[in-house]
């Protein structure tokens, strides 16, 4: 953690919704005039489209049918680590993209599956980490204890299935089967990868569909916002100002001394209120520090 140069981390599985909430943010910053450098998870993958593939195949002849991207060793935490702490200590730090699709190979210059050069970050009030995981901690490596504020995007695993499903087909055109047949081949890694990350987070939310998702893999639709829920869960729930929210969502309501329901479709004016005092906490400790 660092006072002069904070790091806010998103943690979420792939289909979370973590992007939806990376654009809050993106909003907050505007509007607050804060300078932040991104960072994706998916930059620090250790293999490219085709060496994962050629990966993936090798574990299998192996005798683990398991290994995905939510696997500690597909990625290269050690180096995203040093990331987090050279961020922490002196501001500066570099990243890259992995280019998804043909659509970003025409932006990037790069082919799709590839990984664009490193890069370094531009002078920044803080850091912004969105991906599988900013709260990983796995032998010697810890991003937990780098995060000055950690927030965790975990719908119900049905409805993070039937999102992951619809978003894979429309944007990287996958039949229904892969994307079954990629769920089923992550969930080892994802109970013990990604889910271990939420207890270490500061703020969990959790969207939960109220209507029907009990056969995900064949939904016809996502969940809208008006047919779901939104669980938010604080770690500390002190300082926090429970009335003040409660006054200001209409009909949410507390269902324990930690955690607030609002509804769905006000997701985004409730990241605007908790989040944006917690981001100016952070630039107010920044600019007092510097």
């Amino acid at each position: 953690m660092s006072v002069r140069h904070p790091i806010i981390s998103i943690t979420g599985s792939s289909g979370a919704g973590t992007t939806s909430v990376k654009q809050i943010f993106e909003q907050i910053f505007r509007r607050e005039k804060i300078e932040a450098a991104f960072i994706e998870g998916d930059a620090f993958h250790r293999y490219d489209r085709l060496a994962m593939k050629a990966k993936v195949a090798e574990e299998e002849q192996r005798g683990n049918p398991n290994f995905t991207h939510f696997h500690a060793e597909a990625n290269e935490l050690p180096i995203l680590e040093s990331v987090f702490e050279e961020y922490g200590r002196r501001g500066t730090g570099r990243t890259r993209t992995y280019v998804h699709d043909e659509e970003e190979a025409k932006l990037y210059g790069t082919p799709a599956g590839s990984f664009t050069p490193w890069r370094e970050f531009a002078p920044s009030d803080l850091l912004f980490y969105e991906g599988l995981h900013g709260c990983a901690v796995h032998g010697d490596v810890n991003l937990a204890k780098h995060a000055d504020l950690k927030i965790g995007v975990v719908p119900v695993i049905n409805l993070e299935w039937i999102q992951k499903i619809h978003r894979d087909r429309a944007t990287r055109g996958y039949s229904t089967e892969a994307v079954v047949d990629v769920i089923l081949r992550r969930m080892p890694d994802y109970v013990r990868y990604i889910v271990p990350q939420f207890s270490l987070t500061n703020i969990n939310f959790q969207r939960v569909p109220i209507v029907d998702t009990s056969n995900p893999f064949i939904a016809r639709w996502i969940p809208t916002p008006d047919e779901s829920m939104l669980v938010i869960r604080f770690a500390n729930p002190r300082g926090i100002d429970f009335p003040y929210l409660l006054s200001m969502i209409h009909d949410s309501f507390m269902s324990r001394a930690n955690s607030i329901v609002v509804p769905g479709n006000k997701l985004d004016l409730a990241m605007q209120l908790i989040l944006t005092p917690l981001i100016l906490q952070l630039i107010e400790r920044r600019n007092r520090a510097m």
